[in-house]
């Protein structure tokens, strides 16, 4: 019952809740000013009230607009929708169409109005779908258990989560076993089992069973909070589209006064002029495109993929060549030794192992954790290394019993001088070569898995339009080739440092190619960096991943990678439309009825509120709209 009653509450966003939050003291007082406003000119136009009334109300109804778009003149030197409005206002009052630029004023306020509201609605959905955390945390101590306000909670804190409430912060457990729903971290569908050591996030929701979390992070510094505060600001990085429709909005309003006097010479009608003002405006022109980039975005937090601007999102609908790495990207990032070689009688495969681990001990290359890994389970005796350094791209060199112990790739045997009696290379098995004093030891070979769905999702991009593959590794070509032709790569390269990574992009960006690259976030921070597109993986739980990329995929499922771009390609589409139908044509069908004489001030202003709703409704249909692979 409980897990009913959250789900119902968490998964409805109640429109008189949310439109009693969005009402603001400020909006209030807007809307008595449109009320006071349309009230009064409907008193002139029954002849109630003089003419002094009516200015007055007009003067009311002007002065946000004209306040808000002075403050543009002056700090950006861009006239604005608000000048426009009341420049349109003032030619027909005080042209002879006074009821119509009354009418007319109270129109464009109520349409302003809505859109505003509108946006803001937009943006609020952003936490209501990706959901809330709550402020209450039952704390368990020597004392008992007590409820704690979550302000209070410090790291270290035990905090007990049963069945059917929300986990309100980042940490670990260490009691207890329950299936918890991690779609408002991940995205992911399916509940995860969680037993003591493993890790849980503030937001998600415990389905089933109980346990006892010790607080890691809280409050603003939880995945959860990170994740809100990236998406809203994620709003402020515009998309080369938004930036030209701004533009344009811009250069537009001087060409249409232009447009307008030639008009008035030509019939000496302010009828006319009134009229066209109302049509020429660029109020839709303006709110084309940042809906549809929150609306984009939120959809994508929702499913656990992080977009840090329309930037990016625009920039991911026109990639059309896709550059991976390889280990724990395309591969399962799970290698495991299958077998060791001995190449020198001084050094057996146990003695051989035991350097190598001691070597790799304080790696975090998945290589060096697999030597590790399979040194404890042998149950070698693994000792700590004296010195240790570690050479990006090459391996580590370390002092382990007072002997000098090389670890990594060939290349980092021939640059040290020593000499490989013979070529050690396997199909789809990565060499790892150990040298002790000089001295060529032997070879440790290490496999790794493809990541489940990899096929299917390299598959699913090409049919997207990604035209090129590209798989960038610092592993040896034998390997590389083995996956690459398991998963269908159209081209490798191999043995490359992360600088030759930034190179190999740059090329294919030279080439003419808009590239997107997806890695770890961490060890590919330079290639993600220089990429169109930087798409790292798996940042559910390190802050690197959230910072090093463009676009984080909260798991390590290559399936969103092409749920990312499909939303992307539909929200470029969906700005297309804003702008093509809600805006081109609409305008150019009210302008030439302005022309003909078809219709007048007040007509023209009602039908102005078509394209505001048109937009709109079409913007936060992302939100809900079923999209094919998300």
């Amino acid at each position: 019952m409980q897990t009913k009653a959250l789900a119902k509450e968490s998964s409805s966003l109640r429109p008189a809740s949310s439109l009693r939050v969005l009402m603001t003291r400020e909006r209030w007082i807007e809307v008595s000013r449109i009320v006071l406003t349309g009230l009064i000119a409907l008193l002139y136009w029954r002849e109630m009230v003089p003419l002094e009334v009516l200015w007055f109300a007009v003067a009311v109804g002007l002065y946000p607009l004209v306040k808000t778009g002075l403050k543009d003149l002056i700090r950006e030197r861009k006239i604005g929708t608000e000048i426009f409005v009341t420049i349109a206002t003032l030619v027909a009052v005080f042209g002879g169409e006074t009821v119509a630029g009354a009418v007319l004023m109270v129109i464009i306020l109520i349409a302003e109005f809505i859109a505003e509201l509108n946006t803001d609605r937009a943006r609020a959905s952003i936490k209501s779908l990706i959901g809330s955390v709550p402020q209450v945390a039952l704390v368990r101590s020597n004392g008992g258990e007590r409820n704690v306000a979550l302000a209070q909670v410090n790291i270290g804190d035990i905090v007990l989560v049963r069945a059917g409430e929300k986990i309100p912060v980042d940490g670990h457990v260490t009691g207890g076993n329950a299936s918890v729903n991690q779609a408002p971290i991940t995205g992911e569908s399916i509940p995860k089992d969680k037993v003591a050591g493993d890790l849980v996030f503030a937001g998600t929701i415990v389905e089933s069973g109980a346990l006892d979390i010790q607080t890691d992070k809280v409050g603003v510094d939880t995945t959860f909070s990170r994740i809100i505060a990236m998406v809203e600001n994620a709003e402020t990085v515009q998309a080369p589209v938004q930036k030209l429709a701004d533009k344009v909005a811009s250069w537009l309003i001087p060409v249409v006064f232009l447009f307008l006097i030639v008009v008035y010479l030509v019939t000496r009608d302010i009828r006319t002029v009134v009229t066209l003002m109302i049509f020429t405006s660029p109020a839709e022109l303006a709110l084309a495109t940042p809906l549809v980039m929150i609306a984009a975005i939120a959809r994508a937090a929702r499913n656990g993929i992080l977009i840090k601007g329309g930037l990016y999102l625009e920039s991911l609908a026109k990639v059309d060549t896709m550059v991976f790495d390889k280990t724990g990207t395309l591969t399962a990032n799970k290698p495991e030794v299958v077998r060791i070689e001995s190449r020198n009688a001084a050094f057996p495969e146990t003695e051989l192992l035991r350097l190598a681990a001691a070597a790799d001990r304080r790696s975090a290359h998945p290589l060096a954790k697999a030597v590790v890994s399979y040194a404890e389970k042998m149950q070698v005796a693994v000792p700590e290394p004296e010195k240790y350094d570690q050479l990006q791209g090459r391996g580590v060199v370390a002092t382990i019993e007072s002997r000098a112990v090389l670890v990594g790739n060939s290349a980092l045997l021939r640059e040290s001088g020593v000499a490989l009696t013979a070529a050690a290379e396997s199909g789809g098995e990565t060499p790892v070569h150990v040298a002790v004093d000089g001295q060529f030891a032997g070879v440790i070979f290490i496999a790794d898995t493809l990541r489940p769905g990899a096929r299917e999702a390299l598959a699913s991009l090409k049919q997207s339009g990604i035209k090129r593959i590209v798989m960038l590794t610092g592993d040896n070509a034998a390997t590389a080739k083995a996956v690459a032709d398991g998963l269908g790569i159209d081209e490798i390269r191999a043995d490359l440092m992360p600088e030759d990574k930034v190179s190999a992009i740059a090329e294919l960006q030279k080439q003419g190619h808009r590239v997107a690259m997806v890695g770890d976030g961490i060890n590919d921070a330079p290639a993600l960096a220089r990429a169109d597109v930087g798409i790292a993986m798996g940042g559910g739980g390190t802050q690197a991943a959230l910072e090093a990329a463009d676009i984080v995929l909260m798991t390590d499922d290559l399936s969103k990678i092409a749920g990312a771009r499909a939303i992307a390609r539909r929200a470029y589409r969906t700005v297309q439309e804003n702008l093509f139908v809600g805006v081109g044509v609409v305008h150019v069908l009210g302008i030439t009825a302005a022309l003909m004489g078809w219709i007048g001030p007040i007509e023209a202003a009602i039908i102005h509120l078509g394209p505001d709703v048109l937009v709109f409704v079409n913007s936060v249909k992302l939100l809900r709209v079923r999209i094919p692979g998300v």
